[in-house]
């Protein structure tokens, strides 16, 4: 097969050995992935994948037709059109995927869409619903919106029936993140001082962390899930203590297998039905050929996209 692989000079379509499953594991021939941030820093040397996974092809998602199963494989069968979630090695043309963070591809959805699922979807849902405790009425602030994880939190907010704020700072976007659910869209130094929210989903990082912080309400809480625009801000605790609010942060990939398959069954049961019938679908900013990956991975470094960037095999 070939496998996108982080090499000293840059990343290269090169060959490298079949994968064998083994246990659970699902062998996928891969049709699409989505290309995310944390892939980014991996080629960066700055996120270093799990120990279970090829450390130098990236990739943390999916979607494919099964060509073979481990001896333990009990949920899907070789022909089966699947998504799956991974800690790495997702950007080749063949794939493992545990089948307990596997899930069916329904009919109705194009491979461009189903590989581009995964991540941003379940890491909407983990942090609205999981942890933040969404509530119907909720006032919700997703900064950094227009991307995978926030075009995907926007509908699942909306879809909860909160009230749901998109700060985004290209404007040409804002209409389409309305047509999302998003009840307004702001730019984010408007969205910054437009509180108080219940639950502010942080994309971003940075400077304006502390400003969101500013503007939640009594008991109101901040999942920190991105911090691309910077790591270190100041808090004003007394603010915090005052409104009983709380701060907490997460990450999928390093999450232990159960962990991810417990989340990954929830997903399959409330979201599923829901992308096959268009109630939640996934936006696509363009897609890539497999070997033109490097171009994929300029646009997603440049930023000011909406939706996803995926790679797709060749036909």
């Amino acid at each position: 097969m070939h496998a996108l692989t982080i090499t000293p000079g840059g990343l290269e379509w090169s060959p490298r050995p079949d994968p064998v499953p083994q246990g659970s594991q699902l062998l996928v021939g891969v049709r699409a992935a989505g290309v995310n941030p944390a892939d980014l820093l991996q080629a960066q040397g700055h996120y270093p994948p799990p120990p279970d996974v090829p450390p130098d092809v990236p990739g943390l998602e999916m979607a494919g037709t099964v060509v073979e199963v481990g001896p333990l494989a009990r949920q899907f069968k070789v022909g089966d059109r699947v998504m799956g979630l991974v800690g790495g090695g997702a950007q080749a043309e063949l794939a493992l995927v545990d089948e307990s963070v596997a899930l069916p591809v329904p009919s109705e959805i194009g491979w461009e869409s189903a590989g581009g699922f995964m991540e941003a979807f379940l890491t909407a849902y983990d942090a609205l619903i999981c942890q933040g405790g969404l509530t119907v009425g909720a006032r919700v602030l997703v900064t950094g919106a227009s991307g995978g994880v926030g075009t995907a939190a926007i509908q699942l907010a909306a879809a909860a029936g909160a009230d749901v704020t998109a700060s985004a700072r290209r404007t040409e976007f804002h209409p389409q993140l309305r047509a999302l659910g998003a009840h307004r869209a702001m730019v984010p130094s408007e969205a910054s001082v437009a509180g108080p929210y219940d639950l502010v989903l942080e994309l971003v990082g940075g400077p304006m962390l502390s400003s969101h912080l500013g503007q939640l309400g009594t008991s109101g809480r901040m999942i920190v899930i991105g911090v691309g625009a910077g790591r270190q801000i100041d808090v004003d605790l007394s603010r915090l203590m005052s409104r009983r609010a709380a701060i907490a942060a997460s990450t999928l990939r390093a999450r232990p297998l159960f962990e991810k398959a417990k989340l990954v069954r929830s997903v399959g049961d409330r979201l599923l039905p829901r992308l096959a019938s268009g109630q939640l679908r996934v936006p696509l900013a363009v897609t890539f050929p497999f070997p033109e990956a490097p171009a994929a991975y300029r646009r997603v470094g440049e930023g000011g996209n909406l939706g996803k960037v995926v790679l797709l095999a060749g036909s």
